[in-house]
């Protein structure tokens, strides 16, 4: 695509792997390879454009992380982890390339309907299309908002409950848990 295209305008980084896992159903290919689907491929990606985006001082870079990056949740023993990694990721990107003249976007999207949620077994709250999901990601890239979470009332009651003490955090899990 560099080649052809003299350069990438617009890289979205959104690979994912998903079981529903609990920290004792854990087996090591599984991890392994949701990993390298989740955190790895963003890795490598990087590695394969930012140097030209950063050559042209143009271009700009989509992480799709997770609200399961959020906090720790249940069911999302290896995928959560690889999403907070992502948001880790994606804010020292902004940090050290925005200034080049890079645009780097973070999307935290709630429940989309794919093949990966159609694992979970459990209610899922606001669950939304992949098309209303792409909508409000290009939404969001022309606003220019660094993060990009959807939909609002949903992520909003997760961030908020990320900002409780553990204890307080803790006891609204094992409600909401207890309930499903």
């Amino acid at each position: 695509l560099r080649e052809a295209w003299d350069g990438v305008d617009l890289v979205v980084f959104c690979a994912a792997d998903y079981r529903p896992l609990r920290p004792w159903e854990l087996e090591a290919e599984s991890v392994r390879h949701t990993i390298e689907t989740n955190l790895n491929s963003v890795y490598y990606g990087l590695q394969a454009t930012l140097a030209d985006m950063l050559a042209r001082g143009s271009g700009s870079l989509v992480l799709v992380a997770s609200v399961a990056g959020y906090m720790g949740l249940p069911n999302a023993t290896v995928y959560g982890p690889t999403k907070a990694a992502l948001i880790n990721l994606a804010e020292l990107l902004y940090a050290e390339l925005h200034p080049s003249g890079l645009g780097v976007y973070l999307v935290n999207p709630g429940f989309v309907k794919t093949r990966l949620t159609a694992h979970n077994a459990f209610r899922m709250p606001a669950l939304l299309t992949p098309e209303a999901a792409a909508e409000a990601i290009l939404r969001g890239l022309a606003r220019g908002r660094f993060e990009i979470d959807f939909p609002r009332r949903f992520t909003r009651l997760l961030k908020l409950a990320s900002l409780l003490p553990y204890r307080l955090r803790f006891a609204a899990l094992q409600k909401v848990m207890d309930a499903s």
